[in-house]
C-alpha cells in the first residue's frame, strides 16, 4: 500500500479548498478564512450567495484556519496566509475577511493589544490588513472588507472575543474611511442576542442564513457601486 504523508495530504486539501471557483471567467474575488468560506460544501457559503445574487461568477479561495498574519511558507502559499491567496487578476471587486483566526488563536481573545496592532492601527493606516487592501487598491480593484459576526449569546466558543471584535471593527471603519474604493461591512448589529438562526451549530461560524444575510449585503454594494 502507497503510503501519502499527513502534511501532503493536508496541503492538497488546503489547495483544493483554497481555490474553489464558483465560476472561471470572474471579475470578483473573495478571500479570508472559514467565515467566508463555511457552507460552501454546500454552494451556500458568502460568495456562493453573491455569485448567484448577481449572476455572475466569483472565484473562492478562502481557508478554513486562514489568518492575516501567518509565517509558515508552503502551508502559507497554500492558502492559510490570507495575503497569500491573493493572486493578481481581472478583479474588479475583492471580497476580503480575516484577523478572527489571529485573535482567538494567537491570543485567545484576552490579552490582544499588539496582535491588533499588527492587524491595524487605531487610525486604520498601518498593519497586516492595511497592507493587504493597498497592495489590491494598487492593481485597480475596490475592495469590500467584512467584519465578524458576533457570538449570539449563548454557549458560544466566541462569546470573549465581543471586545476584540468592536475594537477591530472600529479600525476598520478608519480603513475604509481613507479610501473611497474601500467599503467595510460589520456584521456586528446582525444578531439579536439568543437568536441561535444566525450561527452554524457550533455558534461560531454562519449557519447557511448568516452566509445568505451577508452575501446579500456584499451583492447590494457591488451592485449600487458598479
Amino acid at each position: 500500500m502507497i503510503r501519502i504523508p499527513f502534511l501532503l495530504l493536508s496541503l492538497l486539501f488546503l489547495t483544493a479548498c483554497g481555490d474553489s471557483p464558483v465560476g472561471r471567467d470572474a471579475r470578483i474575488l473573495a478571500m479570508g478564512d472559514s467565515m467566508m468560506a463555511w457552507n460552501g460544501l454546500s454552494g451556500q457559503s458568502i460568495p456562493d450567495v453573491v455569485a448567484s445574487e448577481l449572476q455572475e461568477p466569483v472565484i473562492d479561495r478562502s481557508v478554513t484556519g486562514a489568518r492575516m498574519i501567518y509565517r509558515l511558507p508552503i502551508s502559507g502559499a497554500a492558502g492559510l496566509s490570507i495575503p497569500k491567496q491573493y493572486r493578481a487578476g481581472p478583479w474588479d471587486w475583492v471580497i476580503l475577511n480575516g484577523g478572527g483566526n489571529d485573535l482567538l488563536l494567537g491570543c485567545g481573545c484576552a490579552v490582544c493589544d499588539r496582535k491588533l496592532d499588527k492587524l491595524v492601527s487605531d487610525d486604520g493606516a498601518q498593519g497586516a490588513l492595511p497592507e493587504l487592501v493597498a497592495r489590491i487598491r494598487a492593481a485597480g480593484a475596490k475592495v469590500i472588507v467584512l467584519g465578524y459576526l458576533r457570538s449570539p449569546g449563548r454557549s458560544s466558543p466566541i462569546e470573549a472575543c465581543r471586545d476584540e471584535g468592536d475594537i477591530l471593527d472600529a479600525r476598520l471603519t478608519q480603513l475604509a474611511a481613507r479610501d473611497d474604493g474601500v467599503t467595510f461591512l460589520p456584521a456586528a448589529g446582525l444578531v439579536p442576542h439568543g437568536d441561535l438562526s444566525f450561527h452554524a451549530a457550533d455558534r461560531m461560524h454562519p449557519s447557511i442564513k448568516g452566509s445568505r444575510v451577508i452575501g446579500g449585503m456584499v451583492a447590494t454594494v457591488i451592485r449600487q457601486q458598479n
